[in-house]
């Protein structure tokens, strides 16, 4: 655990040694707050409730944590860093867990920076906070599985572009799979059971269950495989360029 805190704090420095994480903490937290306010059409609805704002932290994770993912190994293989990373006395794992914590720790924050709309709320109305909690729960698990997705691609290239635009594109299909739109795709030319599989492979799906304050176990241990698989997923890319 100790390398792995290392790793964290040293990838948290990096983050806020640039412009860029402030710039994406001021560009989350304002769309955020659009969405919740404006787009989300909240006073015109009558309703004290956060559901719009919550609808929408899928669609902005697609554009922003992959940019928050692109620079975790990709900038190591352009600095020519990654080398030097991997000869200290830490193995593979633990760089690519302690990468992952320091990301979702800055997400973390980012979520914890939108709470006083939370408190606006509160102070507007009577809102069900069970389910504001279960939604900010629900809302740092899709974004822990696309920072996982967004470093194992990071891993695989020295771009930060291309595994920017990579990573972003596999996160939109997990999170369309489950639309009726991608099912009726698949829809009389495959088994049944194919097409559930698909279906249940979408993080929205499972999104909008604990967004309604619904916690199923079936919910928890898809984010939980999901985040272990890519994070496997990730270890293997940096042993992979390691033997390079």
């Amino acid at each position: 655990m100790r390398n792995i805190w290392a790793i964290a704090k040293r990838e948290l420095r990096a983050y806020f040694g640039t412009p860029i994480a402030y710039v994406f903490l001021a560009i989350f937290v304002a769309l955020t707050g659009v969405f919740a306010f404006f787009i989300g059409t909240f006073f015109e609805r009558g309703e004290a409730d956060l559901r719009p704002f919550f609808e929408y932290h899928p669609w902005l994770y697609l554009l922003l944590v992959p940019a928050i993912a692109m620079r975790l190994w990709a900038e190591e293989r352009r600095a020519g860093t990654m080398e030097l990373l991997m000869t200290l006395p830490i193995s593979p794992a633990q760089a690519v867990i302690g990468k992952f914590i320091a990301g979702w720790i800055f997400l973390a924050i980012a979520l914890v920076l939108t709470m006083p709309i939370w408190y606006s709320v509160n102070k507007l109305g009577n809102p069900d906070n069970g389910v504001i909690i279960a939604s900010y729960i629900g809302s740092y698990l899709v974004a822990g599985v696309f920072l996982a997705i967004g470093a194992t691609i990071s891993a695989l290239t020295k771009n930060q572009v291309i595994a920017f635009v990579v990573s972003a594109a596999i996160c939109f299909l997990f999170v369309v799979s489950g639309t009726q739109i991608v099912l009726n795709v698949f829809q009389g030319w495959v088994p049944d059971i194919v097409s559930s599989a698909i279906s249940s492979l979408s993080v929205l799906s499972h999104y909008e269950n604990v967004t309604r304050g619904v916690f199923d176990f079936r919910d928890i241990v898809f984010y939980a495989s999901m985040v272990v698989f890519w994070l496997f997923a990730n270890t293997v890319a940096v042993h992979l360029k390691k033997a390079d």
